[in-house]
């Protein structure tokens, strides 16, 4: 039975892998700090959820708290760490920066350095699509520059490629770092948008409409993400031998057996089509309040997810509304709407 440790199990993405993963007959070991960014019932929640398979078991610490997080790993000893924990959310990186460098960098370092001492048979890291920051010709592929990040979110998850980067040229650790594209679905975050527009649509309070509308996002499905990275663990990167060509497109390292991997369902959708794809699901109208953009945010994302297709053969498809359409069913089952 293959073993994976996945950091941030009862949070929005990591309780999904792991729902995939233990259908699959992985045996799952999941470690989360529970941390109270968002509703904490939510998080366990998910976890109680997941403690019903017979192959799950879990830590419950902080990603700094280095001495619990490696005898949580040494104990399990697993073949694949695939790390999503992580202080979440741009806007909130404004309120309070230095959670994100203590979760992101610091816990980060202590995973990665698991994974050396291990010497794991491949380490997926979970990225941003925020890294491409202030980039503007799109779709982003990740074999664009991106040195222009424009919040403390984003430049933590920059912080964390590079260290990879350089774990992965040193000691032959094979990583795959994943660049996410606005992900949403069942068992969300609170804090996101779409949570929170559904939430207030359905409770009769307006919604803050940012930059008046006229802003772009690459909407994934949560299904559709976790499914790329389950098939992306069964393609580690390999080191590129002496003089080897490395195919155009492909962020494959010269120098390390590192890649960096878009998920994204390559489709630019604008905000206020998305609100009205809500509005539609729901059968009811938003209280609309218009406002100008937030500081550290940017007009659009949009993914080139070629490389992820040229990997594994896969491509998000989910359809926004029907994707909508199973948050929504999920929302007034879970909150009883």
């Amino acid at each position: 039975m293959r073993r994976v440790f996945i950091t941030g199990t009862a949070g929005f993405i990591g309780y999904h892998l792991a729902e995939l993963l233990l259908a699959q007959g992985w045996q799952v070991q999941g470690y989360d700090g529970m941390t109270d960014y968002y509703d904490v019932s939510l998080k366990r929640a998910r976890h109680n959820r997941l403690r019903r398979h017979a192959n799950f078991t879990a830590t419950e610490a902080m990603l700094e708290d280095r001495v619990a997080l490696d005898t949580a790993i040494d104990s399990f000893q697993p073949q694949v760490i695939v790390h999503l924990a992580a202080q979440a959310g741009v806007r909130y990186s404004l309120e309070n920066p230095r959670s994100y460098i203590d979760a992101n960098v610091v816990g980060s370092f202590n995973v990665i350095e698991a994974a050396r001492r291990l010497q794991v048979q491949h380490l997926l890291m979970a990225s941003t699509s925020s890294i491409y920051g202030a980039n503007t010709e799109m779709p982003f592929a990740e074999t664009d520059k991106a040195d222009g990040q424009l919040t403390i979110y984003a430049a933590t998850k920059k912080a964390t490629e590079s260290m990879a980067h350089a774990y992965a040229h040193l000691w032959n650790l094979p990583t795959t770092m994943f660049r996410f594209f606005t992900v949403y679905g069942t068992w969300g975050r609170p804090d996101l948008a779409y949570f929170k527009f559904v939430d207030a649509i359905v409770n009769d309070r307006p919604i803050d409409i940012y930059n008046h509308g006229e802003m772009w996002r690459d909407f994934t499905a949560v299904n559709d993400l976790v499914e790329a990275i389950r098939l992306l663990i069964d393609v580690p990167p390999v080191r590129p031998g002496e003089g080897e060509a490395i195919p155009p497109g492909d962020s494959l390292s010269k120098d390390a057996p590192f890649r960096i991997v878009n998920i994204g369902n390559s489709t630019k959708v604008r905000l206020l089509d998305f609100v009205e794809a809500i509005e539609e699901v729901l059968g009811k109208k938003a209280i609309r309040n218009y406002m100008p953009m937030q500081k550290g945010d940017v007009p659009a994302t949009w993914a080139d997810a070629s490389l992820l297709r040229r990997l594994t053969g896969y491509q998000p498809k989910t359809d926004l509304r029907d994707g909508m359409r199973a948050f929504v069913a999920w929302y007034r089952d879970y909150y009883g709407k």
